[in-house]
């Protein structure tokens, strides 16, 4: 059985593990080095100021996590993030993204946000399957956009509707609702069908 709870900075070492493999061992990311523990803290605090940073935990362990960002600075864009997702290595294909990316999805939606961004880095037929398969659209490819290791890569941009967009918008970020919601997410799920 798993769970899949909001991260805090104590998971930041864990996160870090899940992490490090696609910044050595692949190009998953732009990264070159692999963030320590102090910045992964770091960075789960940032993010959970607004939005969610999820995890799954399986046992004791942290097989994956999600998380989304804001798009842009700009107060226009506000209605809009970013999201991520990583699973450790020989976990994929097991419903991990699945699961991490369908419960981000309610709870950004519970916080009034509509429109999800992902960018895949190419090529990576595993993270194309998956973001099309939960309603990512491609909107376009920056090409050539990131160096690594030689090699110079594309960047295919992906966007979800989140929920319908109103005018006039409603405010986002943590209210009532999303506490009153993380009060009933302590419970066990179950699995999802792999990808």
């Amino acid at each position: 059985m798993h769970s899949i709870r909001l991260a805090t900075p104590n998971d930041a070492a864990a996160v870090a593990d899940v992490y490090r493999p696609a910044v050595l061992d692949a190009a998953t990311t732009f990264e070159d080095i692999p963030p320590d523990v102090a910045e992964f803290a770091r960075r789960i605090e940032k993010v959970l100021q607004r939005t969610p940073w999820l995890v799954w935990e399986q046992g004791s362990a942290i097989l994956g996590y999600a998380y989304a960002s804001p798009h842009r600075e700009r107060s226009a864009y506000r209605w809009t993030v970013e999201t991520s997702v990583y699973v450790t290595p020989g976990q994929q294909r097991r419903g991990i993204a699945r699961g991490l990316y369908l419960n981000l999805f309610q709870r950004l939606t519970e916080q009034g946000f509509v429109n999800a961004l992902a960018g895949v880095l190419l090529p990576n037929p595993g993270s194309v399957a998956l973001h099309e398969s939960l309603g990512f659209a491609r909107v376009g490819i920056y090409p050539g956009v990131g160096y690594k290791r030689g090699v110079w890569y594309d960047t295919a941009w992906y966007s979800r509707d989140l929920a319908p967009r109103r005018v006039p918008m409603g405010e986002v970020g943590w209210g009532a609702r999303i506490a009153d919601a993380e009060r009933h997410r302590d419970e066990p799920q179950a699995p999802h069908p792999a990808v």
